[in-house]
């Protein structure tokens, strides 16, 4: 029997538009060619996010990580596809569902200064949601929110401080006590460690399992870094230039790579077994997105490269059971 998952993207894109500005409108109606800069910054994501579930969203910077969060958890809508929670598509809720939806997948942003209000005190930002959706009253808001606190490990007696009065790692600890204030089922981490120091992001790590044990927490972790997120995730998606290009467990992604753009993040991971190894960059340059290359967006850094992979886009094929890749080679 097949369970429904918690959230399905199904050929979800993201397509951004720069508008021309004065000058550029006017060369063009003067004959200049000239259009809108494109950007296909998501481009036929096709990814299921199971109850209770850790997955780990992979890939380089700016390869379309944070904007698929993004639609995920409802910020930014899709250029295309079609986004389902809990077998419902987003798009033909009812506006109590939606709400539901709104409430249940929550984010937890990169920055945490930038992303918390500096003019407002720690009480308002993390009591604001939960008080508004009647989650608690106004009488009972000190004792929820001292709970909600004390589980993301923050002194309650600091509620009455400013954003800038914390460190970097208590800031972070912050953004997530707002999300869980609201007792979401889904956490959306977008780079919510990288921005700490190491030991920091330990502890914030901790953190996260600690709260998916104790509250069933379904999660989609977003890192550029393989070795953080093998630790917490239960599978891996692998993101190159708004494509995912392998989908597998964690173990079954480490332990033998399928898609060479896997294999080369993977020969790029630091182990204990491969001091002497001597660690190389990947070749060549990430291809602009404005102007994709054709076929297999991987192609001009592949080593493995065939004539098949410059013309044809590869399918999403199943190579193993509950396991994903989108690459011309059999093996």
């Amino acid at each position: 029997m097949n369970e429904t998952p918690f959230i399905r993207c199904e050929e979800i894109s993201r397509i951004f538009q720069k508008k021309l500005d004065f000058a550029a409108k006017l060369a063009r109606k003067m004959g200049a060619q000239i259009t809108r800069e494109r950007v296909q910054a998501v481009d036929g994501v096709n990814l299921d996010i199971m109850l209770g579930e850790v997955v780990g969203l992979v890939g380089e910077s700016g390869c379309g990580k944070s904007t698929l969060g993004r639609m995920v958890c409802g910020i930014l809508p899709q250029s295309s596809g079609n986004i389902y929670y809990k077998g419902k598509n987003v798009t033909e809720m009812t506006p109590k569902e939606h709400l539901d939806y709104a409430i249940n997948v929550q984010m937890i942003f990169q920055d945490p200064f930038a992303s918390l209000n500096p003019r407002k005190r720690v009480k308002s930002i993390i009591g604001e949601a939960p008080l508004y959706h009647g989650l608690t009253t106004a009488k009972e808001l000190d004792g929820y929110l001292d709970g909600v606190m004390e589980q993301c490990g923050l002194d309650p007696s600091y509620k009455n401080r400013y954003p800038h009065q914390f460190s970097g790692g208590q800031r972070q600890r912050i953004g997530i006590a707002r999300a869980m204030a609201v007792d979401p089922e889904c956490l959306v981490c977008d780079e919510s460690v990288a921005a700490l120091d190491v030991s920091i992001q330990a502890q914030i790590l901790n953190l996260f399992m600690d709260l998916r044990e104790k509250h069933n927490l379904t999660c989609l972790f977003i890192s550029h870094d393989l070795g953080v997120v093998e630790h917490i995730s239960d599978r891996i998606a692998v993101m190159y230039l708004g494509r995912l290009v392998e989908i597998a467990k964690v173990d079954e992604l480490f332990d033998a790579p399928f898609h060479p753009y896997t294999k080369a993040l993977l020969a790029e991971v630091p182990r204990l077994d491969k001091r002497a190894v001597e660690f190389s960059a990947l070749e060549g340059e990430i291809p602009s997105p404005l102007d994709p290359p054709s076929g297999c967006h991987f192609h001009p850094r592949c080593p493995y490269v065939m004539d098949v992979c410059r013309e044809e886009v590869p399918l999403r094929r199943e190579i193993a059971p509950g396991r994903y890749a989108c690459c011309h080679l059999d093996s």
